[in-house]
């Protein structure tokens, strides 16, 4: 989708700029030449016929549900097998005809009717109630079918059966997170990273992030109820850092992957400084758990890592960002006032975003150290508890000092012509 959008606005650019004469016409041909041909894309009667398929599918699923309890083992289970040979079936004779969409479509119904038989085959022999293992034998089904179909649904469908069955893993008694789902994780990050796709891209950031969230509940679990920010911290701090450094790798593919996960990780860190300011006036262990802290170290080292090989400031100012919000979480409330030092720590590190975002030219970026900005204020002035007025005096200081600075940065830097 985002593929098209850039070509038509590529093509737009290019008749306007043959029409004011800044290409000829052969370098205009040339450029069109030298790019890669579009998929197909989602057009109107690609919509109806996923909608009339999904009909057609939930009324099979009906009719078999109404009839199940008169239907002998045997067929029942053939039923079952039929559903996934048919639908994963019709995706390869779609997939022929060059019919990616809806071919992706029917491979993922066949990954949902093959969970659908693990928890039917173990209802009707009466098999043990381990469903977390049956959640972990859908995942790794739907793994192995996304690998040979590379069908982005199927993707989808294995990494939520591999989410549910890593939060069933938990143990909310201790502070070790599951972590044989990172394995997991790591192979379908692999194979998104290889299909060179944004929309996989996207399920492997997500399914990471529901991971980060169940191991910071389980924490706070352990720490009896605390909710302390630290462990969600060094989960966006290692989104951001490892995703701007895989962003700074010679392959494709890695660079795609790289780009998402530090656009989510850059979203992360903005609502963690937010989140940081909000519970700032409650106490909050700060004990670290070593894989957390590891976690966040290693997030800005790998930001300061492709900040030295692409020599980009910008990749330097995201690990400026980044320390400065760990630094905050790693040290717990003062007893008595304000935390006026943790204000200016946090309205720093969105600051070091917003700049990061801007010397990379890398809009996500921007658009989350904004958010961070305004949620931090948003944060001191209304949700912590105090004096307004020593908050509003805090607040024209803390501007005036930015004023100040800007006010320097234009004198010293050289100025640019755009």
């Amino acid at each position: 989708m985002f593929d098209r959008a850039y070509r038509q606005r590529l093509e737009a650019d290019l008749v306007r700029w043959q029409a004011d004469g800044v290409i000829t016409p052969g370098v205009l041909a040339s450029i069109r030449s030298a790019l890669p041909p579009l998929g197909p894309g989602i057009d109107i009667p690609v919509v109806i016929a996923i909608v009339g398929g999904l009909l057609i599918a939930a009324a099979f699923l009906a009719f078999v549900a109404a009839h199940w309890a008169d239907l002998a083992r045997l067929l029942r289970f053939a039923i079952l097998a039929a559903g996934i040979v048919g639908a994963n079936g019709l995706a390869a004779w779609l997939a022929h005809s060059n019919r990616t969409i809806l071919a992706d479509l029917c491979a993922s119904v066949g990954a949902i009717i093959f969970g659908a038989g693990i928890a039917l085959v173990g209802q009707m022999y009466h098999l043990g109630e381990d469903f977390a293992g049956a959640m972990l034998l859908w995942a790794a089904g739907a793994l192995a079918a996304a690998v040979l179909t590379r069908s982005r649904g199927t993707l989808a469908v294995a990494l939520t059966a591999a989410s549910i069955w890593s939060a069933l893993q938990v143990d909310d008694a201790l502070d070790v997170p599951h972590l044989p789902f990172v394995a997991f994780w790591l192979i379908a990050c692999g194979v998104a990273v290889a299909w060179k796709s944004r929309a996989a891209a996207h399920l492997v950031a997500l399914a990471s992030l529901s991971w980060w969230i169940s191991a910071g509940l389980q924490v706070a679990s352990a720490a009896n109820g605390f909710i302390a920010p630290f462990v969600f911290a060094d989960g966006a701090a290692l989104l951001l850092g490892g995703g701007i450094a895989l962003a700074a790798a010679p392959w494709p593919g890695a660079i795609r992957m790289g780009a998402v996960l530090s656009t989510y990780g850059a979203f992360s860190l903005a609502g963690i400084a937010t989140f940081e300011v909000l519970v700032s006036g409650r106490p909050w262990d700060a004990s670290q758990p070593v894989w957390a802290n590891a976690c966040g170290i290693a997030g800005v080292m790998f930001a300061y890592d492709a900040a030295a090989i692409t020599r980009r400031a910008g990749s330097a100012a995201a690990g400026a960002a980044i320390g400065l919000v760990l630094v905050r979480a790693a040290i717990p409330p003062p007893m008595t006032g304000e935390p006026w030092l943790a204000y200016a720590v946090e309205l720093c590190a969105m600051l070091c975003l917003v700049v990061s975002g801007m010397l990379d030219a890398v809009r996500p970026r921007i658009v989350a150290g904004w958010i961070g900005i305004a949620g931090v204020i948003a944060a001191i002035t209304w949700a912590v508890k105090g004096s307004l007025l020593r908050r509003s005096a805090f607040l024209a200081v803390a501007g005036a000092v930015a004023v100040a600075l800007a006010a320097a940065l234009n004198r010293l830097l050289p100025r640019t012509e755009q």
